[in-house]
């Protein structure tokens, strides 16, 4: 019987963090403008809504172009290749 109470305040100890966690990172639901920024956005990269018949590639491309032009923010030219100096 001590077992079945120690096991049980066991659990409990190890379930209230976890469920304080997840209460904790809720995510504010999307406003109306909210989602009409986010579809302003993806028709400035390319986004067609009326082309249904490529409608996973089309938006998906727009995606992929918004998020490459997040992550490149770099300043002046590619690093990645050679340069030659003086002659």
């Amino acid at each position: 019987m001590k077992s079945i109470i120690k096991a049980a305040v066991f659990a409990a100890i190890v379930a209230v963090p976890a469920l304080s966690f997840a209460q904790s990172q809720q995510q504010q639901p999307l406003t109306r403008a909210d989602v009409r920024a986010e579809l302003a956005q993806l028709r400035a990269a390319g986004y067609d809504p009326s082309d249904w018949m490529h409608y996973p590639q089309n938006i998906q491309a727009a995606e992929a172009r918004i998020a490459a032009a997040k992550t490149n923010t770099a300043y002046g030219p590619s690093t990645t290749g050679t340069s030659q100096s003086g002659q």
